[in-house]
């Protein structure tokens, strides 16, 4: 069973998902504890599942490293075997990323490397395109740089606005990441593999979409 923590900035939608997944007992995956970075909307969620929850106020640092250290050591108290960023909107320092990498997957409003960073929506509209998508990507210290994990297009309507764009993609974002945790756990898709690759472009010794030794148990 793969041990999910789950990191917020807002309503949480993407965190609602994963935790109703959860409630079917075949699901390969449990969210053990949900964080955030302010007094988010989305911890009502940790009330309704009865999931611990913790916050570490950015507010309260006085530098992002400082703040990154003080959520790494909350993280690391539940021991979780991957870490989900569920709409938190702020970058993760590289003391998180290089103490939990690869393991920490984010969603993103948009087909990667297309419209990267926190106005992916607005962007893809003000380029006038005619289709944008949704991402889910593995974590790295860049800015939605990572490995990609999966992602699903999704068409602009003439009349869209950012709103009923974003409204469009939400649940396309939802379904991939229930989607990409549970081939996480299952082991159809392997984070290491990913990553090795992304860092020795051409060099595809294992096949990242195959179960690999050492998977996670489900």
């Amino acid at each position: 069973m793969l041990s999910l923590v789950v990191l917020i900035s807002g309503g949480g939608s993407n965190l609602r998902a994963l935790l109703e997944a959860s409630r079917d007992p075949e699901f390969p995956a449990r969210v053990i504890a949900i964080g955030a970075d302010r007094e988010a909307d989305g911890l009502v969620h940790a009330e309704d599942f009865g999931i611990p929850s913790f916050t570490v106020p950015y507010s309260s640092f006085d530098t992002r490293a400082e703040w990154g250290e003080a959520l790494l050591e909350q993280i690391q108290v539940w021991k979780p075997d991957l870490l989900v960023l569920s709409g938190l909107m702020r970058l993760l320092p590289p003391v998180v990323v290089d103490a939990l990498s690869p393991r920490i997957i984010n969603t993103h409003p948009a087909y990667l490397p297309e419209f990267p960073g926190a106005h992916g929506v607005r962007d893809a509209l003000a380029a006038g395109v005619d289709r944008t998508g949704a991402s889910i990507i593995v974590v790295d210290n860049g800015v939605d740089a990572g490995p990609i994990i999966a992602q699903e297009r999704v068409a602009i309507l003439p009349d869209d606005t950012e709103h009923t764009l974003h409204e469009r993609i939400k649940p396309v974002e939802r379904r991939l990441l229930v989607e990409a945790v549970r081939d996480i756990a299952t082991g159809v898709v392997d984070l290491e593999a990913l990553s090795r690759a992304a860092r020795t472009p051409g060099e595809h010794d294992t096949d990242p979409t195959q179960a690999a030794e050492g998977a996670p148990q489900a």
